[in-house]
């Protein structure tokens, strides 16, 4: 009986198995942020034609409104992700802002004067996160979930069970108004600048780029001169400082400072940033994808609630959406890498021992 064994592929085999690169217009009009925009554009038409009042300058107005804390804590949280690390403490935040915010302007402090401390106090606790997990070296997880607890704890030691509600009118008005007949809120001018920010920031600097061969290897980004543990601080300062300007915009909007004010809202952060095609593993995303999966989770939310379906429901769908934005991309990566060890099995060709060579073809 003869043995068969595999020889060498001949010349222009390796080649014709190596991967064909896209186009440009092809990787743009096929990536994954393009496909975000396609689900977000088609989930509009549909909820336009089949919603009532859907289709208004008011349902754009307020889904903006509703979206905006999420879209500003989203751009920092995407650098942190893409770098490996997560932040889960940044709703707490946002909520030990709020509280602040309260007892500061009950004490009689002028309003300027209450959101510098504010924000200060945002800037703080991203320091101290970040302090912790790039110079001490623990793990992001577990110190995010511990200053997630701490600071909503704090907020509550801060402010209690009460609520401050008088804030001046006119500066809450503000934070409800619209551009004209447009429908669009004023505020996204400010929320708008964020996002470039964050996006020049992540695709056009030395820095960004850094940041994706962070979450390549660590050990990598520092052969190559990648100050690791000082990019990664500075992230975390970030998120503090944009969680606590979240924590401003949720306070004025609803006029209320709450110690439980933004309570889950980094559940809906990370759902949008990793439906957005952020990889939980770090190393891949973008600003423009993750700015997409924010308005696809908001635009189906706020679908949800004209059809009156409940706040636990509601709760059920971003997590439904949190589960499958991680599993969809490993599926699609397994099958794509079982497609070709097939491929490359099938072009190898095979050596008896006799000397004869038997090739093997893919079935057509």
């Amino acid at each position: 009986m003869s043995e068969t064994v595999t020889a060498p592929p001949p010349t222009g085999t390796i080649s014709a198995l190596a991967p064909k690169k896209r186009s440009r217009a092809a990787r743009l009009l096929l990536g994954r942020d393009a496909i975000m925009i396609y689900a977000l554009l088609v989930f509009v038409l549909y909820a336009c034609i089949s919603i009532p009042r859907f289709a208004s300058p008011v349902t754009v107005g307020f889904l903006l409104l509703d979206v905006i804390p999420v879209l500003l804590i989203a751009m920092p949280m995407t650098l942190v992700i893409i770098t490996g690390e997560i932040d889960l403490s940044v709703a707490s935040i946002a909520g030990l802002t709020s509280a602040l915010m309260g007892v500061l302007w009950q004490a009689g402090l002028d309003m300027p004067l209450v959101l510098a401390i504010s924000v200060a106090a945002g800037v703080v606790a991203g320091a101290f996160n970040g302090f912790l997990i790039a110079v001490v070296g623990l793990p992001s997880l577990a110190v995010t979930i511990g200053t997630l607890a701490l600071f909503r704890g704090l907020a509550l030691v801060v402010i209690g069970d009460n609520a401050v509600a008088n804030f001046p009118p006119d500066l809450t008005a503000f934070f409800t108004s619209k551009i004209g007949g447009t429908g669009i809120p004023t505020v996204m001018i400010g929320v708008l600048i964020v996002m470039v920010f964050f996006g020049v920031l992540l695709h056009f600097t030395p820095f960004g780029r850094g940041l994706y061969a962070l979450g390549y290897s660590k050990e990598a980004a520092r052969f190559v001169g990648i100050k690791v543990a000082r990019s990664k601080f500075w992230l975390y300062v970030a998120t503090g400082s944009v969680s606590a300007l979240a924590g401003v915009y949720w306070t004025l909007r609803y006029s209320s400072a709450r110690s439980d004010n933004a309570s889950g809202l980094e559940l809906a952060v990370i759902a949008a940033v990793l439906l957005g095609g952020v990889s939980i593993f770090g190393g891949k995303g973008s600003i423009p994808g993750v700015i997409a999966g924010v308005l696809l989770i908001g635009t189906i939310n706020y679908a949800l609630r004209l059809g009156r379906v409940s706040d636990v429901v509601l709760i059920i769908v971003t997590g439904t959406l949190l589960i499958l934005s991680v599993v969809t991309p490993s599926i699609f990566a397994s099958v794509r890498r079982w497609q070709h060890d097939r491929q490359v099995r099938n072009s190898l060709p095979q050596v008896t021992t006799s000397g004869s060579t038997r090739a093997e073809h893919p079935a057509h």
